[in-house]
């Protein structure tokens, strides 16, 4: 963008863009909070809202240079969420649940890729052997999983440490490890496919191979800078200087995954993160991520995604409109079914299987980031963001709507907590 500006575009025009994104985002992302949504939501209706200015012909507001701002600001927040996203996942929790999470993970996985596979044979191509990759990856996104309105409803309910509560955030925990896998690997396929030389068994022989290599170097190096960080945080305890070291580490292992390992940069920030989780001050770099991030990247990438959305929309036709149809009931189903049937024979109730379908339903950002890779190599069409964007805001609101009716005519734990204390106190029982 700089170079670029010495040749005389004007690099400020991105400056306006930004403060509307800024100021909007915040605005919505309050209101959505105040009725209980997540942030997410009303950053990506900002996108949305502010998209409608880019209908007005010839607007100077959103221009190309602009947009080619944005996405670069939008880029490094898709870093950061992926980032902060492993520093959030909590091994310890997943072997506390042992094998229920990954029954759970497994068919929560697998049921809405098979969906989405399926649904994807609407489009042109159907199911022949040039469009596999295509609809592999119709299915990868629908894997992705955000459970931050689900912890929120069973938090307010006092069901979060029950155990199916239990076993929902620990499955989600693993559909976020196992889904990035489940892309980085698509990815590399595709760019074999793409760049096949006679032998296109050797090329993907090597994607596997580089995917290995990429797993044992984040390994390795992982865990010496596990080591190193122990050490910073016995003497920099709660210190700035530890966050920093912990984005710059994100972006190292970005570049090392896409430029020495041909994976996606997204996965080498998600395993950045996952390195240095569970650590002494991994709480503390998160949130110092989390704020450096929402001051700027994180609601660009969602307005940039809800500005590209209804640009896209225009193209789409009457087969794609079906499609994507089907595509949201598959997304919804896919953990519904998969996730509630996962439970079901791991020995959970048939409404705790509902209850953990039901929470394992809601899509936010990764599910995005996914399709955004996904729209970038090229491999699906960008006229699926709209209604990627539908499949939030509907699990989004009747997630927790749904969870909260089916806890209707059930005690909070808490309060059975509190009546059996105070029954243990009282004189009267103690006689």
């Amino acid at each position: 963008m700089f170079l670029e500006a010495s040749q005389g575009i004007k690099a400020f025009e991105v400056l306006l863009p930004l403060a509307l994104i800024l100021l909007v985002s915040k605005l919505l992302s309050i209101g959505c909070r105040k009725i209980g949504l997540p942030q997410v939501v009303g950053m990506l209706l900002t996108g949305i809202l502010l998209g409608l200015i880019t209908l007005i012909p010839n607007e100077p507001i959103f221009n190309s240079t602009a947009m080619e701002g944005i996405s670069f600001i939008a880029e490094i927040g898709v870093i950061l969420i992926m980032f902060s996203a492993g520093l959030e996942t909590d091994v310890k929790q997943i072997k506390a649940t042992g094998i229920s999470a990954i029954i759970i993970t497994i068919m929560g996985v697998v049921v809405p890729m098979l969906f989405g596979f399926l649904v994807a044979g609407i489009l042109p191509g159907g199911f022949g052997k040039d469009y596999l990759l295509r609809n592999i990856f119709y299915g990868v996104i629908l894997a992705a999983t955000s459970v931050s309105v689900t912890v929120a409803t069973l938090k307010e309910l006092g069901k979060l440490n029950s155990k199916i509560g239990t076993a929902i955030v620990s499955a989600a925990i693993l559909d976020d490890i196992l889904g990035v896998i489940i892309l980085s690997i698509i990815l590399s396929l595709n760019q074999a496919f793409t760049s096949a030389t006679a032998n296109l068994g050797l090329d993907i022989l090597f994607v596997f191979l580089k995917t290995i290599g990429f797993f044992i170097f984040t390994i390795v190096l992982g865990f010496g800078l596990r080591f190193i960080f122990k050490k910073l945080s016995q003497k920099y305890g709660h210190h700035r200087r530890l966050p920093i070291f912990g984005i710059a580490i994100a972006f190292f292992f970005s570049y090392a995954a896409e430029a020495w390992f041909e994976i996606a940069d997204i996965t080498g920030a998600f395993f950045a993160g996952l390195m240095l989780s569970g650590g002494k001050d991994s709480e503390y770099i998160e949130r110092r991520t989390d704020i450096a991030s929402y001051m700027l990247f994180t609601p660009v990438f969602f307005a940039k995604v809800g500005l590209t959305s209804l640009s896209s929309f225009s193209e789409i036709d009457t087969t794609f409109i079906l499609f994507g149809f089907m595509f949201i009931i598959a997304g919804i189903l896919g953990k519904l079914l998969g996730c509630g049937f996962g439970a079901k024979i791991t020995k959970n109730s048939l409404k705790d299987s509902y209850r953990c379908g039901l929470g394992m339903m809601c899509r936010a950002e990764v599910c995005l980031i996914c399709a955004n890779k996904g729209i970038t190599a090229g491999i699906i069409s960008a006229s699926i963001q709209p209604f990627i964007l539908c499949l939030i805001l509907i699990t989004s609101f009747v997630t927790p709507i749904l969870l909260k009716k089916s806890y209707k005519n059930e005690i909070p734990q808490e309060i059975i907590h509190d009546i059996v204390s105070t029954e243990q106190n009282d004189p009267k029982h103690m006689a």
